[in-house]
């Protein structure tokens, strides 16, 4: 068999190192898997009979396998008598030679192969995960991550995704247990011991990291027919009413994704499985998609509106994936991104058909954001780079593949065009069916409907770091890299290796008119916009120009100054340079720009002053300006740069930061109110709680906390009504920001014993939030003992960014080093160092963070901690050069706010 049976185009990156990659002597058609799981005893027992084709005449079959035993290893090849092999495990390579006594013979065989493993606690391969049931039990569920490189772990197999097989899987369990897997169940027997034999299905061809199996005390839903399809929920008992806005979102996004690509669903079934312990959000197995229990079990009627658009996002990620990953997969890791950006897009598109008034699109401005807050650093990565090893594949999972990848499908969508971006979606789809594919043959397509030169284009944003700044310099437009750090020459990236920035781009570029004095102004203003042969388009709507290296000029900059918005939509992926009249002209017409054009000339404006390229008055000015802004997003900006002045404030000023922090947020704190109002919009809720949230904190409020007190403690005793979850977590943050005694005990009792899965959330994190040293400790206690596992990473993350507790915290982080590493899941050491960004009021204990990570690397996710460790020091350099005039202009800039303005 070939390598590839699909794609004949190159890859668009460096091919990975051949001794991450096994040999191509023995390809896998179909694997009949049996598995046996002793819950009790965590381990697990199977056997495996792999139909193979042998190319040539090879010494041995090589494979993976990772802390499995392997015996009782058989060859029979079509012709010809069975061959007992051995098994020589190779532990660092995660790889077995099998060995027949000589070479193979050529041709179609079966390979055989029994084993056992050990249920592990470290929520990857075939593990364990518990929960306490409605009788107060304890309870076991065996369950499966595969991805990226762990069915290795499960079973002994080709952990390649480009060595696609169908699989026939058997499980062998307890008679009153449940067992789900990829397809669905064709057959049940008694085995005469208390177990029972259930077979599945066989599964389409398909990758191992896509194999899934789920055994344990779980109930399913009644199936729900979505165009044919049948839907379920699987979650632990007593969770039933909680599996219905999940199947509603299910069915939406099974009809909206077969409508888009044009193919039907590619699976005989969808299960939706809630996992008590899970480290990622959820996972694409082909008709077995396993999720967080936040991610997928809700009550509609206790949950925050983000909350609901949470489960709404990764349900609709999750099946995506469907399509764009499972039936259509990369040839190799370097690829993900574009599964896994895809997926970001498709979920984003998916979500706002669901909910339109929750305008997906603009909220998804902050998701873009925290990818540019990473991208403009010097130890940013390309989109695509060269993988070789398992942890430089687990390494790939990232804000710049999910946040950065979907950001730029986006903007490529809008410059195509809508229509056409999916019609050359569904000719890479429908070619590729069952196959695996490289970038480039996503851009073929995209230029065969197209026309345009998509793949010069994207190559310029996928295969290097970084993003440009495209300014208004004189009567053009012109663009440069972007970095919060000066010094791109000799700046290190993730390891030392200098800036991972690139030069320059090809950049899509959209002008408009913000708005003219009359129509014959708006066409003036438009025509004096020169296409000049770079692709300059002209109509009714903004102006299409492909940026590269040289100016593109404008004649004029418009009939009247600041009337030209550069990103016109907001779509772009880069940020904008305003000169100062211009920024002043366009913060005077707020109104006229749509929510994404107004969050996004917000946060550049705050990413400049930010760098060092920037006063902050510009962004204080645009503050000033918000009036009757009802998009959260954009209030978010101006929160966010509060909450770095609160660290790095001298403590003389902070009174003069929450002040200012009253004088811009307060007066639309006040005219909304506490309590949701007959026909306001569906994102106010999130507005109002953003605000009366920073208010209660950082702006030290005293009105805020009163009323945040009084509701929590009404909620508490019984005598008022349950907060309101949109409002539940600023409430909670603000109530832990006043240290009353009771609180924290009250707090901790809530998160351990919740109604749903996102209240036990909200009050575990809130947890984090009581501004004490003490507390903070014994909250890091708990991480390291009573919570999950799959969410203590994110609750020390949290702690490490306390302003009070963190310096505290992280002398713990260093002192249980190993302890942490052991009990966290690989994937999550990076995310819980995350929160280290937040020590950055005193530079001596920045330098100490610095100094320990760099000698303790991590195995996985190293990158990240680079990039955390750049984003510290330059929170640092902005608290040196602002914080002894810091309370000078805030104090200016809350003098000069007296009240709503539009």
């Amino acid at each position: 068999m070939p390598p590839s049976t699909t794609s004949t185009s190159a890859s668009t990156s460096a091919a990975p190192s051949d001794a991450y990659r096994l040999p191509r002597t023995v390809e896998p058609l179909t694997y009949r898997l049996t598995l046996e799981p002793d819950l009790e005893a965590a381990r697990f027992t199977g056997s495996v009979e792999i139909d193979v084709e042998v190319l040539g005449t090879p010494e041995a079959v090589v494979l993976n396998a990772a802390e499995l035993e392997l015996h009782d290893v058989e060859l029979a090849p079509k012709s010809g008598q069975v061959l007992s092999g051995t098994a020589d495990l190779d532990p660092d390579q995660e790889r077995a030679t099998l060995r027949f006594g000589g070479p193979l013979p050529t041709g179609p065989a079966t390979l055989r192969i029994a084993f056992a493993g050990v249920l592990n606690d470290k929520l990857r391969g075939f593990y364990r995960s518990t929960f306490t049931d409605t009788e107060g039990r304890a309870r076991t569920i065996a369950t499966t991550q595969m991805e990226s490189t762990d069915a290795r772990r499960a079973f002994p197999c080709w952990d390649e995704p480009d060595r696609k097989a169908t699989f026939e899987v058997t499980l062998v369990v307890d008679r009153d247990l449940a067992a789900f897997s990829n397809s669905p169940i064709v057959g049940e027997e008694n085995v005469g011991d208390g177990r029972r034999r259930v077979r599945f299905g066989a599964t389409m061809k398909m990758s191992t990291y896509l194999v899934a199996f789920v055994v344990g005390p779980l109930q399913a839903t009644a199936p729900v027919d979505a165009g044919g399809v049948p839907v379920r929920v699987v979650h632990a008992p007593g969770k039933g009413s909680l599996a219905t806005y999940a199947l509603d979102v299910a069915t939406h996004a099974l009809g909206f994704f077969t409508d888009y690509f044009g193919i039907p669903y590619p699976a005989d079934k969808l299960d939706l499985v809630a996992i008590p312990d899970f480290a990622f959000g959820a996972m694409e197995n082909l008709g077995c998609v396993t999720f967080r229990e936040t991610a997928l079990l809700i009550d509609p009627a206790q949950a925050a509106r983000t909350e609901l658009e949470r489960v709404a996002d990764v349900v609709c990620h999750e099946i995506a994936h469907m399509w764009f990953g499972d039936l259509v997969t990369m040839r190799w890791w370097e690829g993900i991104w574009l599964n896994e950006a895809f997926a970001t897009f498709m979920e984003v598109l998916a979500v706002d058909a669901f909910r339109p008034a929750w305008q997906r699109w603009v909220s998804f401005g902050l998701e873009r954001e925290a990818a540019l807050a990473v991208d403009g650093l010097h130890a940013t990565r390309p989109i695509e780079y060269p993988v070789g090893s398992p942890e430089e594949a687990d390494g790939m999972f990232d804000v710049l593949t999910y946040q950065k990848g979907g950001s730029v499908l986006r903007m490529l969508e809008q410059y195509l065009g809508a229509e056409v971006f999916r019609d050359g979606v569904r000719r890479y789809l429908t070619t590729h069916a069952y196959g695996n594919t490289v970038t480039g043959d996503l851009w073929q397509a995209l230029e065969d409907v197209s026309g345009e030169p998509v793949r010069s284009v994207m190559d310029s944003w996928i295969l290097q770091g970084g993003y440009p700044l495209v300014a208004i310099s004189a009567d053009a437009l012109v663009q440069q890299p972007f970095a919060y750090r000066p010094g791109v020459e000799g700046a290190e990236g993730a390891s030392g290796e200098g800036s991972a920035i690139g030069k320059e781009w090809q950049v899509p570029v959209l002008v408009r008119v913000a708005r003219a004095a009359d129509a014959a102004d708006a066409v003036d203003a438009v025509d004096a916009v020169d296409g000049g042969g770079h692709g300059g388009q002209q109509g009714s709507g903004p102006l299409k120009m492909l940026l590269g290296p040289a100016p593109e000029p404008l004649r004029t900059v418009a009939p009247e100054i600041g009337s030209v918005v550069v990103n016109a939509g907001g779509w772009g992926v880069y940020r904008v340079g305003y000169p100062a009249e211009h920024l002043a002209a366009l913060a005077g017409r707020l109104d006229d720009l749509d929510a994404l054009e107004r969050f996004n000339l917000f946060s550049d404006a705050w990413a400049l002053a930010l760098a060092g390229r920037a006063e902050l008055d510009g962004l204080l000015s645009l503050a000033r300006r918000l009036g009757d802004e009802e998009d959260p997003a954009t209030f978010s900006v101006v929160a966010a740069a509060f909450g770095l002045f609160d660290r790095v404030v001298a403590d003389d000023d902070r009174r003069t930061v929450q002040l200012a922090s009253q004088a811009l947020l307060g007066p639309r704190a006040a005219t909304l109110g506490w309590e949701r109002r007959a026909g306001e919009g569906e994102r106010v809720p999130t507005l109002r709680a953003l605000l009366l949230g920073e208010l209660g904190t950082v702006g030290a409020d005293p009105a805020v906390r009163e009323e945040a007190s009084r509701r929590f403690d009404a909620a508490r005793s019984g005598s008022g009504p349950a907060v309101d979850p949109d409002l539940e977590g600023a409430v909670l943050r603000s109530v832990a920001a006043q240290l009353r005694d009771g609180d924290y005990e009250a707090m901790l009792e809530r998160y351990r014993h919740p109604s749903t899965p996102q209240e036990e959330l909200r009050y575990l994190m809130a947890l984090a939030a009581f501004p004490d040293t003490e507390l903070s400790v014994r909250t890091f206690e708990l991480a390291l003992t009573e919570v999950r596992t799959q969410n203590a990473p994110y609750l020390v993350g949290a702690l490490l960014g306390n302003r009070v507790g963190g310096p505290a915290v992280w002398e713990r982080v260093k002192s249980e080093w190993a302890r942490l590493l052991d009990r966290f899941p690989v994937n999550s050491h990076s995310r819980m160092l995350d929160g280290c960004r937040g020590l950055c009021g005193n530079a001596a204990l920045a330098a100490d963070v610095t100094e320990f990570l760099h000698g303790h690397p991590l195995a996985t996710g190293q990158r990240s901690v680079a990039q955390m460790l750049e984003r510290l020091a330059v929170s640092v350099a902005f608290g040196g050069r602002w914080r002894d005039r810091l309370g000078a202009v805030l104090a200016g800039a809350a003098s000069e706010t007296s009240g709503p303005t539009s």
